[in-house]
């Protein structure tokens, strides 16, 4: 893939090895960074550009934290609880900085263009080549929580979407549970 791919050309991490292989890919080829970029981005769902201006003030010793989405301008409560101990290990690493994702090229914060290009370095490094963007976190989120939960309704509201049926093919559910529906028919 040589140009950023669009928000539907991306897909979500179907398989729990795949993701376990593009975690142990970031922290060995990218970094602590780029690995608690993606863990935060597959538990929360947030989008890349909120997601990069995340201060350390805003989630030093906090579990739950209230974040401004970008896009929509809508508040929304984030959970840390099942990632906080590495996110706080982590935020122990980083020195003179405000930033969670700090720019090693300044004072700033990574940009949304760099974590695209650490998370495609990664996915490549695991012989993952299609499919994978920034917004595969986002994707990835939704197609687990779904998946664990079966609840359209609080996904669709999780994500901001204004309909289920832009929720179901955000995630890729739609044209998977037809497939499946067709492998198990038979007349």
């Amino acid at each position: 893939m040589t140009a950023k791919a669009g928000v539907y050309d991306v897909q979500p991490i179907r398989s729990k090895e795949k993701l376990e292989d593009i975690k142990w890919s970031l922290k060995k080829w990218c970094g602590q960074r780029d690995y608690i970029l993606f863990l935060i981005g597959i538990n929360t769902g947030l989008r890349v550009g909120d997601l990069v201006k995340i201060k350390v003030k805003d989630v030093k010793r906090k579990k739950k934290v209230t974040v401004k989405e970008g896009k929509t301008k809508k508040s929304r409560v984030i959970q840390f609880t099942n990632i906080y101990d590495e996110i706080q290990a982590y935020i122990n690493t980083l020195e003179g900085t405000e930033w969670l994702f700090p720019s090693r090229q300044g004072g700033s914060h990574i940009t949304t263009t760099q974590a695209y290009r650490q998370i495609v370095k990664a996915a490549k490094m695991v012989d993952i080549e299609d499919g994978i963007g920034t917004h595969t976190m986002r994707k990835t989120f939704g197609y687990w929580f779904y998946k664990q939960t079966k609840d359209m309704a609080k996904l669709q509201e999780i994500l901001n979407h204004s309909k289920p049926e832009i929720t179901k093919r955000y995630i890729g559910i739609t044209q998977e549970e037809i497939e499946d529906s067709l492998n198990e028919f038979v007349l």
